[in-house]
């Protein structure tokens, strides 16, 4: 009965097919495909894990609305009414550079350019050998290096800020990289899909409070490590020692094996326990500088 009720004042005679003209198909494909392009820009930030969070909102927020859970639906109504505010101030930076690549004609450029990727992005054993070595043999001369591993959360804000390579990963080159007086040295490298994406690329410094032992490098690891998923392979130039900078955490006076076994890893159990090893030494060498 309530079915009929709702068509009952329905004049089906008086319904027609909207007509789609080949202007409307032009129309569909330029704004699909000017979305797709965004969204494909947006996955080449930090944006992208923010974006995947409001995507997640709405759809707790549809659920809600089927289920007619009142007060959670009052709730999330009043929290997208300052939705608008609050996208601004989460996409902030992203906005911004927006508007900076409309105003030199880059956004455009961007958008209609075709670009395929390697969706393998897992780290081989081949990369992370050379750079273990690379490492290895740049903290025997005490060469100081910046090396970013991408994992999933992308570096393209990083890669933007550097010189762009595209070369393929050996011991040599980020060894010529970060020779002394060299034009790319001063910076961090960036790996992306087994391969040396950009050089010179600068990195947010932490806002937290670190040790005064620690340098520029350091702090640039740490901060950059607190805002991606990274593996940030760190050689001090003061000391020789090979550092891993990982959500957040550094963990210095690494071994090759232990770098190694840390790039390697999937899971965090293998970094945890190179963590208690380390705490062990710096505790015997801190015992042994008593005596």
């Amino acid at each position: 009965m309530e079915l009929e009720s709702l068509f009952r004042g329905v004049d089906f005679t008086r319904l027609s097919r909207p007509e789609v003209g080949v202007l409307d198909i032009i129309d569909i494909l330029i704004v699909a495909y000017i979305v797709y392009k965004i969204i494909g820009w947006v996955k080449e930030t930090r944006a992208w894990t923010l974006f995947k969070g409001v995507v997640v909102f709405f759809i707790f927020y549809a659920v809600v609305t089927v289920l007619q859970l009142n007060t959670m639906h009052w709730l999330l109504s009043e929290t997208i009414s300052v939705g608008i505010i609050a996208f601004v101030i989460l996409f902030q930076p992203e906005l911004r550079k927006v508007l900076e690549q409309l105003g030199n004609g880059k956004f455009i450029r961007n958008v209609f350019k075709f670009e395929f990727q390697d969706e393998d992005n897992g780290e081989t054993a081949a990369v992370v050998e050379e750079i273990v070595t690379a490492s290895r043999k740049m903290a025997a001369v005490k060469t100081g290096a910046l090396i970013l591993v991408e994992r999933k959360v992308p570096l393209g804000d990083h890669i933007r800020t550097g010189i762009a390579l595209d070369a393929i990963v050996t011991s040599q080159l980020l060894i010529n990289i970060f020779e002394k007086n060299t034009p790319l040295h001063d910076g961090a490298v960036v790996i992306r899909n087994n391969r040396v994406a950009a050089a010179a690329c600068f990195l947010p410094l932490t806002e937290n409070r670190v040790s005064m032992e620690l340098g520029t490098r350091h702090r640039a690891a740490i901060g950059a490590s607190e805002v991606s998923d990274a593996d940030i392979v760190v050689v001090s130039e003061e000391t020789g020692y090979i550092s891993l900078a990982r959500a957040g955490v550094i963990y210095r006076n690494i071994t090759p094996d232990e770098l190694r076994k840390m790039l390697m890893s999937t899971a965090g159990n293998e970094s945890r326990s190179v963590k208690k090893k380390i705490m062990k030494w710096k505790g015997r060498r801190s015992d042994d500088e008593k005596k």
